[in-house]
């Protein structure tokens, strides 16, 4: 399959660190659009590569389809074309990630993740991730993240996507990361782009692997940009050491099933959004899990008052 220049183009250029962002809600739980625009201002003063939005952690399944029009218009307009904006999408068959994916395409991002259809043969999912990729402009990316859709992607279907589908990027969060990064770059003969994920949490080794970056979940994107701007520059020893500093503040935000807590209240806390709150269902955090998070960020040298991007090593 032939890839379309523009599609091509955008591909070339996609690395660094891509946030996954929350979708901020106020108290009774309804869209703070103001939020939005103070989280991606933020982001982009920590000088993040790109945005991602109504992924797992944007809680896009708890959004009607008039409030994802809403996140995705809000978005871009603050974005304001200064770093690409991807969106996340998932259904429940062909049709919908189409309807999904062209609306994306119609507000202006950059590129789709698209999660798998659940429990299907490779031969489906090679059809449905080509079809969509097929009816787009823009990029397809693979969300590949077993853990929370329950569909594993294995590296040969990933290659041949990459060599037969029209999709050239995954964003890869199955462990063991290290194993199936390699799988797939070398069964992919140079036809698929790998980002990392899961929080950050083997970001070092993602990279050394080969991965073009992360496109993850984080409340303190400055250290991961610090981390892939020494990767990038090829001062190694830096990264693994700025990695090394901060790796326990990157596993304890990176809880099962908690880890959307102890983000938004990061960002509320750091003054980047105006609320916590998290739409049914969710778990929410307990007062020791509160001081278990001040302390784990005062460990590694930050604070939860700062509102401004830190400057990392």
């Amino acid at each position: 399959m032939t890839a379309n220049p523009a599609t091509t183009d955008r591909l070339a250029t996609a690395k660094g660190v891509f946030t996954i962002c929350p979708t901020p809600f106020a108290a009774d739980g309804a869209l703070d659009l103001a939020s939005i625009a103070s989280l991606v201002d933020f982001q982009l003063e920590a000088g993040v590569d790109g945005l991602a939005i109504l992924g797992f952690l944007g809680e896009s399944h708890k959004l009607s389809q008039e409030e994802r029009g809403q996140v995705i218009r809000a978005f871009i307009a603050q974005a304001k074309g200064r770093v690409p904006v991807w969106v996340g999408v998932r259904a429940l068959g062909i049709a919908g990630a189409v309807e999904q994916a062209r609306e994306a395409e119609a507000l202006g991002a950059g590129a789709v993740f698209v999660a798998p259809l659940d429990t299907t043969a490779d031969a489906v999912q090679f059809d449905y991730y080509r079809t969509v990729a097929q009816a787009v402009k823009i990029p397809v990316v693979i969300h590949d993240f077993p853990d929370s859709f329950g569909t594993e992607i294995g590296a040969e279907l990933v290659a041949r996507l990459g060599r037969e589908g029209g999709v050239g990027m995954i964003k890869m969060e199955e462990p063991p990361v290290g194993q199936k990064i390699s799988r797939i770059l070398e069964l992919a003969q140079g036809s698929m782009k790998v980002f990392g994920g899961l929080g950050g949490v083997y970001f070092l080794e993602e990279l050394q692997r080969g991965a073009v970056g992360t496109m993850t979940g984080f409340a303190f994107p400055e250290i991961l940009v610090r981390i892939y701007q020494h990767h990038a520059a090829g001062n190694h020893a830096a990264a693994a050491a700025t990695f090394d500093r901060y790796c326990p503040l990157i596993r304890y935000e990176f809880q099962p099933k908690m880890g959307l807590a102890l983000r938004k209240t990061t960002y509320m806390r750091r003054g980047v959004i105006a609320c916590d709150a998290i739409r049914s269902p969710g778990m929410r955090m307990d007062p020791i899990t509160a001081r278990e998070l001040e302390a784990t960020v005062q460990r590694v040298g930050l604070s939860l008052d700062q509102r401004s991007p830190f400057v990392i090593a």
